[in-house]
């Protein structure tokens, strides 16, 4: 009889212990609200709809050149048009609720504006002079 007892009692401490540790999580689970799968009887409210936010840039220059110019998308992503004829713009619309306008623009004029406008607000505008391809830029941090 001490010969069964001497060799099973390992395997019956760990048993046990794996049950009682396993009852414990259960009722702290239960506890906690663990077990509950999310389909209440209350449903959730319906986020408000969003306005989407229209970014509109301009380049401007007003002895209508043609210029370069580098701008971010709305995603953030580095975007390049080349040879744009002056005046361009470009309008873009998102649901994001924040918008980082950026635009680089250099002309083969002497003069070359910029502008940046959000939900026709204008956020930033700029014009520059130079002797030979006039360069701008316009950069909204948050919009």
């Amino acid at each position: 009889m001490f010969g069964v007892v001497r060799r099973a009692w390992l395997p019956l401490l760990i048993v046990l212990v794996l049950m009682v540790g396993g009852f414990v999580v259960n009722r702290i689970r239960g506890y906690f609200g663990g077990d509950d799968s999310g389909n209440s009887a209350a449903p959730f409210e319906d986020t408000k709809p969003f306005h989407p936010k229209v970014v509109v840039y301009d380049i401007f220059s007003p002895d209508g050149t043609y210029a370069d110019i580098n701008y971010l998308d709305l995603e953030a992503l580095p975007q390049r048009v080349d040879g744009a004829a002056l005046p361009w713009s470009l309008t873009l619309s998102t649901t994001n609720p924040a918008v980082s306008p950026n635009i680089v623009a250099q002309g083969d004029g002497s003069t070359i504006g910029c502008r940046v406008t959000i939900d026709g607000e204008l956020k930033d505008e700029r014009i520059s002079s130079s002797p030979v391809s006039a360069q701008t830029f316009c950069i909204v941090k948050s919009g």
